[in-house]
Order: structure tokens, then C-alpha cells, then sequence
């Protein structure tokens, strides 16, 4: 097996676990660019790779910007064969792409050429899908649509939350990144393209996307705390001007159980409390975050975007 100088980019918890793999396989490679701690904010996934990488014997680059002159300067000095960007949130321009003899390997989140873009891992558990997988290809000019070199589907479960799912792809990871390397080493650099006519977008979601509407079905709403929680900034309501983040909920009580209004507290329970929905189904909120030392909202309290409580 030929060895393979690479350059490795990456900032969050999945490219910690693909460093660590390839460091693992005896495939350290001679840089690793990443963002230096004051950008850590940028990420709710960021992760220390600088420690790891100079531990294994491996150069640092601290960047905020990929595509900056000197960033690429800096990688052109490392003379790669091969450059993998493993969770960085920047598109990758032409003259970094161009940098390593061999090309750039890209990772997404999905079975390309399904949900190419953003967001990928909460628009997965919110479209309910049934299958994801892990994809590593090569970068082209467009955005995630490269031929790819390895790929591992595996199941998504009904309850699936984006912890649970971004835990399978970092397991993935561990895998199909020293085996896309070990491919390439062997000269197996071509890499099956994309079928165009099989291909979705995910749009990029924010923050803000994570306010629930008490309106929708209970199903809609338990669906949405799942796919936006940790690692993500998670679904939340307020109570008057108070910020609720709500961190797990379940069914408590079917439709016509209780009576009122969407959004509305039912009562206090042993775990938390209770919220009626716009089906009127009752769930039962039992991790939040945001008030004052743990504080439930009153009872008959609605919940909304930032209005005042009835």
C-alpha cells in the first residue's frame, strides 16, 4: 500500500473521530488545518483537533477562513498528495481545491445524491426518513456532487434524535474515512458519479427555526424537539418573555384528554409538565432549560412565540 501525504481540515466532533481514525491506521497526516479556539462559537460540534494532531506527530494551521491566500499558501507548503475536509462549514474554492496532486475529498452527512446542503442531519428526522448514510467524494465546483469514492448506508430508527443519528455517522466515520484513504492509496481514484435525477437539497436551517408551533400535531412537535436537540442549539417556546428550551418530551395523554387551548399547560407531573397540542394530544415536557432555577411555567400558561401568557 502506497503511502498518501495528506492535509486534513475539520472543526467538529466527526472530524475528531476521523482524525483519530486515521491516526489510528497509521495514516497521520503531515497538516492539519482547524479553527483556532476563539471561533469555537461557531460550531455547537466544535472539537480541539490541534491537541490530537500535534500529539501524533502532525503540523497545525489555525484558520477561520479556508479560502483565505495565506491558508492556502500554508497547505501548499505541506506538498499533499490528497486534502479531506471532514466537517468544515466553509465551500471549498477552486484554488485550495487545486492545492494536493490527487484532489479533495469532501464527507457529507447523507446517501448521496440524496440531501446534498445543510442541515442535514435534522431535515433527515424530519422528512422521516428510513435509510441515511455516510458519503465521502470528491469536491467539485458544485456543492456536494462530486463522484463518490466510498459510501455506508444504515437505518434510521422511528425515535431517531439528532444525537442518536450524528452518533452513527461518527461510527461511520471511523470507518469509511481510512477506507476512502486506503482506496486512493491503491490507486482507486476515480470514484462512481452522482446519478443527477436522484438528487435533493436540504435548505440551511437557524436558531430561530427551532421555535415550536403549538398549533401543529403532537407528532410534528415531538418530531422537531428529536431532530433539532444536542448536538444542535434545540427546539424551544416561551412563557411570557422567557426562553424554554426543551430538551425531550413524550406523549402523556391522547386527543380530548384535556381541553384548551394550543400551547396552553395542562399541569405539573412528576417529571415536568404538560402541553397540549394543536390535535389535541398532550405532551409531556421532561428536560427544559431556561427558567430561572428549573422553574415550570404555570399552570394554563400558553406557551408561544414571546407573547404574554393567558
Amino acid at each position: 500500500m502506497s503511502s498518501v501525504r495528506t492535509v486534513f481540515v475539520g472543526a467538529v466532533e466527526g472530524s475528531l473521530v476521523a482524525l483519530e481514525a486515521l491516526i489510528q491506521a497509521g495514516r497521520v497526516p503531515v497538516l492539519v488545518v482547524t479553527l483556532p479556539p476563539e471561533a469555537a462559537h461557531r460550531h455547537s460540534d466544535f472539537a480541539d483537533l490541534a491537541r490530537p494532531a500535534r500529539e501524533a506527530g502532525a503540523a497545525v494551521y489555525l484558520t477561520t477562513n479556508i479560502n483565505a491566500p495565506e491558508t492556502v499558501e500554508a497547505i501548499r507548503a505541506a506538498a499533499p498528495d490528497l486534502t479531506m475536509v471532514i466537517g468544515w462549514s466553509q465551500i471549498c474554492r477552486e484554488p485550495f481545491r487545486a492545492v494536493a496532486r490527487l484532489g479533495t475529498l469532501g464527507y457529507h452527512p447523507s446517501p448521496l445524491p440524496r440531501f446534498r446542503g445543510r442541515a442535514v442531519i435534522p431535515w433527515t428526522i424530519l422528512a422521516e426518513e428510513t435509510t441515511s448514510g455516510s458519503s465521502v467524494f470528491w469536491l467539485d465546483e458544485n456543492v456536494d456532487s462530486g463522484p463518490i469514492v466510498a459510501q455506508r448506508l444504515f437505518p434510521v430508527s422511528n425515535d431517531e434524535t439528532a444525537r442518536s443519528l450524528y452518533d452513527k455517522h461518527k461510527r461511520e466515520l471511523a470507518v469509511i474515512v481510512p477506507e476512502a484513504l486506503d482506496r486512493i492509496a491503491n490507486g482507486e481514484v476515480a470514484g462512481i458519479p452522482q446519478d443527477e435525477n436522484l438528487a435533493s437539497y436540504c435548505a440551511k436551517r437557524t436558531e430561530a427555526d427551532g421555535l415550536i408551533d403549538w398549533r401543529e400535531p403532537a407528532e410534528a412537535i415531538l418530531r422537531l424537539v428529536r431532530a433539532v436537540g444536542d448536538p444542535y442549539p434545540g427546539a424551544f417556546t416561551f412563557d411570557s418573555s422567557t426562553r424554554i428550551g426543551i430538551g425531550e418530551a413524550c406523549v402523556l395523554a391522547p386527543r380530548g384528554r384535556h381541553i384548551g387551548l394550543p400551547g396552553q399547560v395542562q399541569g405539573h407531573t412528576g417529571r415536568g409538565f404538560s402541553v397540549l397540542c394543536g390535535d389535541g394530544t398532550t405532551i409531556e415536557i421532561t428536560a427544559w432549560s431556561g427558567p430561572p432555577d428549573g422553574r415550570r411555567p404555570k399552570v394554563h400558561a400558553r406557551l408561544g412565540p414571546g407573547r404574554k401568557t393567558m
